[in-house]
Parts: C-alpha cells; structure tokens; sequence
C-alpha cells in the first residue's frame, strides 16, 4: 500500500471534525512532499531544528504543528511560522510564546498539556493545576497567544479501559474550562489525543486532532 493510500484509508474512518495531525519527526521532506502530494496538510513535528528546516525546504501552505516537549529556549525559532503547539505543558513555556508571538507580530494557537496517564514520564499539568491555573487568571496576559483547547497522552498499555477512562478524563477537563471561561470563544475547540495504536478510542472520546505516524510513514529511522 502506497503512502497515499495509507492517509485515504485513515481519512475515511474520520467523522467530520476530526482531523489528522501526520507525525512526521524523523522522517525525510521527500516523504513529507510524497504526503503533501496525496492531499495531507497538516504535519507534526517534535524537534526544532528539524521543523525548521523542513519548514524552509517544503510548501508554504503546509500547516505545522509542534507535538513534542518545546524548550523555552526553542520558542524563538518557530515562533515566526508554527500553527499550533500542542503540549504546552508550564506557564513559563506560555511567558515566552507569548513574548515570541509578539516579537513575529503573531497570535499563535496553543493548546494546554494535561497529564492524565499513569507515567510519570509525561509531561504537562494535573488535572488540578490546569484547573488552579485558569482560576487564577493570569493566563488572560497572554495576549498574543490563541488558547484553543487541550492535550494528553494516554499511558503506554494494552489496557484499552484505562485508555477511554484517560480520554474521557481529558474530554470533561476540556468542557469544563470551555464551559467556564470560552463559552463565548469558537477559538477553544481542540482536543488533541490518540496515536496510531489508540486513535479510534480517542475519537469516541473527544478527539478533534488525532497524531499519526507509523500508520502512514512507517516505523521512524532514528
């Protein structure tokens, strides 16, 4: 099955709303093109330099998402282009977006990371602390940054019940800050959870964005 194939194959079983975020860290900008080529828009990346020069080398209405832990000191240098970070996982990463999207004249749409799996080894905030967070109120500063929506990662198991009980915790997360603090806001609609090995579970449970790679690049050559 060719590459086109694969993303026609993953995009028929999307309902509407839902769209698909190609992972493409570590894999070269020919098969980016070969993607782009089958209709693919949307491409996640997880490592600066490498975004940017993939940024630099492929089509300009590529929309870039960065889907991996973003360094502060990193910012600066997708800032001018990135369409959407999705694991913002600190207010000090959110100080110096929004500090970078104002020095590029951008408002630049984030989401917020929460960790809801049970490793420790993923970043983001508790469920509590995201929810102290929007309480407190100083994310309202951030003039320059578009907050719309939210994140996770599962845990990495076979246990699909504890997979849908993590989205699912995540999707009443998402709703309650809608709820509270964008009712009036169409901008905070995201939902970014499920990879290849758990994206149908995701979309019963919330998902707007759903992050694949190996499905349609196959396995990454580190």
């Amino acid at each position: 099955m060719n590459l086109s194939e694969k993303i026609n194959n993953i995009q028929k079983t999307l309902p509407a709303g839902v769209r698909l975020v190609a992972v493409s860290k570590y894999h070269p900008a020919s098969l980016i093109q070969e993607a782009y080529d089958a209709g693919q828009r949307i491409f996640g990346e997880s490592h600066v330099q490498e975004l940017v020069a993939k940024h630099d080398a492929l089509p300009k209405d590529i929309e870039w998402h960065f889907i991996g832990h973003l360094q502060t000191n990193k910012v600066k240098y997708i800032a001018p282009f990135v369409s959407l970070i999705h694991a913002v996982d600190s207010e000090r990463l959110l100080i110096e977006i929004n500090k970078q999207a104002k020095r590029s004249g951008r408002t630049i749409p984030i989401l917020l990371q929460v960790h809801v799996a049970k490793e420790t080894t993923k970043f983001g905030f508790t469920p509590d602390e995201l929810l102290n967070f929007m309480e407190n109120g100083d994310w309202r500063q951030y003039t320059n940054i578009r907050f719309s929506g939210i994140m996770c990662m599962a845990t990495n198991t076979e246990d699909e019940a504890l997979i849908a009980s993590e989205f699912e915790q995540a999707k009443t997360l998402f709703h309650r800050i809608k709820e509270k603090y964008f009712s009036d806001s169409d901008t905070f609609n995201e939902c970014s959870w499920g990879m290849s090995g758990d994206y149908p579970i995701a979309i019963e449970h919330g998902s707007t964005l759903i992050r694949i790679g190996s499905m349609i690049f196959g396995e990454r050559t580190y």
